[in-house]
This record gives C-alpha cells, sequence and structure tokens, in this order.
C-alpha cells in the first residue's frame, strides 16, 4: 500500500512539474545567420501598456518592415518566421502582438477603453520606437485587420513610413462581405451541399444589411481563405510548442482574440474604412489575392480607386486568396526587392 502512494504521489509530482514547464517554459526567437543580424523577442512598454515585440533580420543596415497582424487579436508570431524567410535576408521585420491580443494580452489589464483607434495611437508609437531604435523609417504593412489599423495610421502621419501596404485590405465590409457570400453560394451549390446552402440562406439577410459575416468555415471549405497552402494559423499544440509561445501565452491568445473581436469587429463593420479614408500623402499598394473571399479583392480595389494619391497600385495575385504573401512567398519577396530596395539604389 505505501509503495502505491509512494508511485502515485511521484506520478503527480511528475505530472505538476511537466504541466509547469509547458506553461511557463521560456520563450525566443531563434538566432539568425547574417553580416549584422538582429533576432529579440522582447516586451517593451510602449503607449502605457507592455507590448510584445519581435525584430529579425540578417542586416540592420536593411530597410524595415512593420507589420501589422490581423484577427482582430490573431497574433502571427507562432509562425511568423516560417513564411517571412526570404524577407529577412533583404529586409528587417518587426513583429508585434496587438494590445490585448497574444503575449500582449495581461490578464489583469484594463481593456474596457479598447478601440480602433487605441490601436492606431499603439501602433504609431510603436513606429517611432522603432524608428528611434533601428534609426530608419519603416515600411507599414497591414495584413487582415491588421489593414484597418494601418490605413489609418498611415493617414494620420503619412511622414513616419517610406509607404503603406494593405494585403486582404479591409474595405466596404457590406460589399467585401456580400462579394463572400456569393461566392460561397456559388460553390456550395455546384457541391450539391445542401447543409452549406441552407446556413447561407439563413444568414443572408444580416449579411446583407451589414451585420453578420459570411461563415469563416465556409469560406475555407470554399478555398476563400487559402489556396496554395493549408491556413497558417497554428493548433493550440503549434502554438503552444513553438519557440515563440508557450502554453501560458496560447492561453493569453485564446482569451485575447475573444475579447478583441467582440469589440473591435462591430466597430469596423459600423465604421468602414471607406467612410474615414478619401486620401492617402505617401506611397501605397494593396496586394490582394483574387480568391480572398475573407477581404474581397473587388471591394479592395474599388477603394483604392476611391482614395486620393500620387503613387497608388493594386497588385492581383491570380492564385492565391487571403494570404497572397505567404502562399506566393517568392513572387512577394520578389516584388518587395524590386519595390524598395532596387528602386532606391537606382536614384
Amino acid at each position: 500500500m505505501n509503495k502505491i502512494k509512494k508511485t502515485g504521489l511521484w506520478l503527480g509530482i511528475t505530472t505538476l512539474t511537466l504541466s509547469l514547464v509547458v506553461l511557463y517554459f521560456p520563450t525566443w526567437t531563434p538566432k539568425i545567420k547574417g553580416s549584422n543580424p538582429i533576432h529579440v523577442l522582447e516586451q517593451v512598454k510602449i503607449n502605457g501598456m507592455k507590448h510584445e515585440i519581435m525584430i529579425r533580420g540578417e542586416d540592420l543596415e536593411n530597410p524595415v518592415i512593420l507589420y501589422l497582424h490581423g484577427g482582430p487579436g490573431a497574433s502571427e508570431l507562432p509562425y511568423a518566421k516560417k513564411y517571412q524567410d526570404l524577407l529577412e535576408s533583404q529586409f528587417t521585420i518587426v513583429n508585434y502582438d496587438q494590445r490585448a491580443s497574444g503575449k500582449s494580452y495581461h490578464f489583469f489589464e484594463d481593456y474596457s477603453n479598447l478601440s480602433a483607434d487605441l490601436l492606431v495611437e499603439d501602433a504609431l508609437a510603436v513606429t517611432d520606437y522603432i524608428t528611434q531604435r533601428l534609426g530608419k523609417k519603416v515600411i507599414l504593412i497591414g495584413h487582415s485587420y491588421g489593414t484597418y489599423i494601418g490605413t489609418l495610421a498611415a493617414q494620420r502621419a503619412p511622414e513616419k513610413y517610406e509607404a503603406y501596404i494593405g494585403i486582404g485590405q479591409m474595405a466596404d465590409t457590406q460589399q467585401s462581405e456580400m462579394d463572400g457570400w456569393n461566392y460561397v453560394m456559388e460553390q456550395a451549390q455546384l457541391a450539391g451541399n445542401h447543409e452549406d446552402v441552407d446556413q447561407l440562406e439563413q444568414v443572408y439577410e444580416p449579411i446583407k444589411q451589414g451585420q453578420a459575416f459570411t461563415p469563416r468555415d465556409i469560406v475555407e471549405r470554399y478555398g476563400g481563405a487559402s489556396r496554395l497552402m493549408d491556413s497558417p494559423d497554428t493548433s493550440f499544440l503549434g502554438m503552444t510548442f513553438s519557440n515563440e509561445y508557450n502554453m501560458l501565452d496560447t492561453i493569453r491568445y485564446n482569451k485575447g482574440i475573444m475579447y478583441s473581436q467582440e469589440i473591435l469587429i462591430s466597430e469596423a463593420m459600423s465604421r468602414p474604412l471607406p467612410s474615414l479614408i478619401t486620401k492617402l500623402d505617401l506611397p501605397f499598394y494593396f496586394v490582394m489575392g483574387d480568391y480572398d473571399f475573407m477581404t474581397s479583392s473587388h471591394a479592395a480595389k474599388v477603394f483604392l480607386d476611391q482614395i486620393e494619391g500620387n503613387q497608388k497600385e493594386f497588385i492581383a495575385y491570380k492564385n492565391s486568396a487571403h494570404y497572397p504573401h505567404y502562399e506566393e512567398k517568392q513572387r512577394f519577396f520578389d516584388w518587395m526587392v524590386d519595390t524598395f530596395i532596387k528602386q532606391m539604389q537606382n536614384y
């Protein structure tokens, strides 16, 4: 009996120890080989709150990219290095978890004032921090919901940025969702999937009234999220066992994304970007997959055409969906080098 009790006690202690190790295991970002590399993962207090920031690149002399993740609340830190490896050879890339997102979600923080405007203030403050630390003006990239924050930041302070790039650019949300609904309804009918057809018919009116999104699981099922790769969003285990996240961070991620989306999605729907932005005083580019029905390529093109600007371009990726910079990362890398390195060298 004593032996059984001791064995049970040992197993209990071992399980508790392993759980604590997984929960609190130290996080880092792997080293980079290069002539003058940087590879840091750190928490910095910016605009009154601690933000988790990752900076990676082979040479600090290279141009700097500040990348705004989407969601809202969907950090890309656990998998960013997998998809930005080409860019790291020619650019220094800054990723950060936005307020109330991922490692920047703090359990006892008061987020009652969370809003897009506050996230824009954060983005501008992070920009100032990076510009001062690295000594360079940055290229601003937003992806998905990050384009909502990024476009507003570019409008508010164009002098801080070399250019703005919107990937999976948000635009007129109602128009975008109707484009998505029409696409998946056609695909569901062609596939003879009556269950999806019925579900789409039930949400048609709320979507038409700008009160709901086309169900994202259905959009993903018919290739409106990603086509040339699996969705890059990592699983609970994949996130937990990445270098940059541990289990506690994964819990933060899930808490943060639920909180952020509840507040910020409705705000974006009631204040679509075309009602807020008519002019941008810096070069700007929209990079869109033709099959993107998370944020409609058609709606983004209409939005770009309506924006007044001296240098703007719409770049279509005909084989991609919501992640063209990941789905066709060689093409995106080549374009970034041509646009921001080779052209500057020619001046």
